[in-house]
């Protein structure tokens, strides 16, 4: 039973942070149909934003936070306004949204290996020693504070997305942009906003990720996992990119607990490939023509 309990806090830990990351997919693919996987770059510079101002500008954990937040989610921004704004004015199919994606993620990537390099960077230890103790369970610090700091966030997101104007516009547009276009909203500003926010969430989960393991250039490759979750949970539903992740995070934390390490990436794309055969929507997704 302690075995249990441990592997599922374990789980929840990981499956806040792919929640993190599922959530930038589906806000992008829930207004655009397009799965942007240039978002895994994004993430690992919001990871480099943080560990850079913690340790040159001298920052605490929060203002390396914002600094990681901030920074991520200008990229973001100006990732949609070079790369993919361009191909909404050509009215360019979305393959070639998914082609450009993937060339920026690869372009992002090289050049950070060209300029900071390949080697690993530690974060400073900012939360202290040694795991907190609840009975016969042991959690790791920064487990819980990347648990209770993704839960935040996340909260934080549902309020402004249910109970903000500025939501509204984003769920009127993801329901049917011309639609919201003759309403009054801009969807060339709801896409900034959904990108700026994505990007956001990517630079809180890239600082989290580092915290928790190193910095490096391929870190964004930890974004097919949340790709993953969103698929599962289903393309587009916030809800549903939540839910995905968590039980993605407690079913790997418990393949490996149970099991061996090794299996948990199959686990993983085992569940992808089975929920597409079975069920293309996910479990919260609506069906919907696939574009992308």
């Amino acid at each position: 039973m302690n075995l249990f309990l441990q592997q599922l806090v374990n789980g929840l830990s990981i499956g806040s942070i792919y929640a993190l990351m599922a959530v930038g997919y589906s806000l992008v693919y829930s207004i655009m149909n397009f799965s942007n996987f240039a978002h895994g770059s994004v993430i690992m510079l919001g990871a480099y934003f943080g560990y850079y101002a913690m340790t040159l500008l001298g920052l605490p954990f929060l203002g390396g936070a914002v600094a990681a937040a901030l920074g991520s989610a200008g990229v973001a921004i100006i990732l949609e306004r070079l790369a993919y704004k361009p191909l909404r004015d050509r009215r360019a199919p979305f393959l070639y949204f998914i082609i450009t994606a993937m060339g920026a993620s690869m372009f992002i990537d090289n050049s950070v290996i060209a300029t900071i390099g390949p080697t690993p960077k530690m974060y400073p230890n900012v939360f202290g020693q040694g795991p907190i103790s609840i009975g016969h369970i042991d959690i790791g610090r920064v487990d819980l504070a990347m648990f209770i700091i993704s839960a935040v966030a996340l909260v934080a997101l549902i309020l402004f997305i249910d109970h903000t104007k500025l939501g509204k516009a984003i769920q009127a547009t993801a329901y049917n942009m011309k639609a919201s276009a003759l309403m009054g909203i801009s969807p060339s500003f709801v896409i900034i906003l959904v990108f700026g926010i994505g990007g956001g969430l990517a630079g809180i989960a890239g600082i989290l990720y580092g915290m928790k393991y190193q910095v490096f250039p391929q870190i964004g490759a930890i974004t097919l996992k949340s790709f993953i979750a969103a698929v599962f949970g289903g393309l587009g539903s916030l809800p549903g990119a939540l839910l995905g992740a968590l039980l993605l995070g407690i079913l790997e934390t418990f393949v490996s607990g149970y099991l061996s390490s090794q299996y948990r990436d199959l686990i993983a794309f085992t569940l992808l490939i089975a929920m597409l055969v079975i069920r293309p929507s996910g479990i919260m997704g609506k069906n919907a023509e696939d574009k992308a």
